[in-house]
């Protein structure tokens, strides 16, 4: 019987033995389990950040990328007008260095012819110079109105001033110089005496 209650106290210890066992398992499971968790939150969170900061840096890039682009555009449309304007005004400088020969024209028609070789050398140079003028409008050039016109600044160029009771105000009286224009651009303005 001793022997009986032996092994009776033998399993008990055993029992007992193996449910601490059991109990410092599940404890060391649950710890193990805490550690991995705590492992996997910290990876997660890391991950986490690392998406942040990558989607921040994405954005970003997409505004970089959308201003570039804004950038690009707006260049393309600054040449492109710049092409036009090139095109438009491509024979500004050759008018404005043909203005003072064709001044010398319009003088040198205004002399008197007395004999048969002048008017007839009068006539070629009259030629002459509705060849270069009709050249000129054919460029786009026109001839500025002055006589009789409202003294416009940007067209006319106020040389002398008079007191006229015939004229209205500020109303162009005489051109010295005739003015021209490209399209839309002044290439050179009348040169005119003003009513004041």
């Amino acid at each position: 019987m001793a022997n009986e209650n032996t092994i009776k106290e033998e399993v008990t210890n055993q029992e007992e033995m193996n449910t601490t066992q059991d109990t410092t398992m599940e404890s060391t499971e649950t710890s193990n389990e805490t550690i991995v968790n705590n492992e996997e939150q910290d990876e997660l969170t890391k991950a986490n950040e690392k998406i942040a900061d990558l989607e921040q840096k994405v954005q970003e890039y997409e505004n970089k990328l959308y201003r570039v682009q804004a950038d690009f555009e707006n260049y393309k449309r600054r040449v492109r007008l710049d092409q036009e304007a090139a095109q438009k005004y491509r024979a500004q400088s050759l008018i404005s260095d043909m203005l003072s020969s064709i001044d010398n024209f319009e003088r040198a028609m205004k002399i008197d012819a007395e004999d048969e070789k002048t008017k007839t050398l009068l006539q070629g140079m009259d030629m002459v110079y509705r060849g270069l003028i009709e050249a000129l409008k054919n460029e786009g050039v026109e001839i500025i109105d002055a006589v009789g016109q409202q003294f416009d600044p940007q067209l006319h160029q106020a040389v002398m001033q008079v007191e006229d009771s015939e004229y209205e105000s500020g109303v162009v009286i005489e051109q010295f110089q005739k003015g021209y224009k490209l399209k839309d651009r002044v290439i050179r303005p009348s040169m005119v005496k003003v009513n004041q």
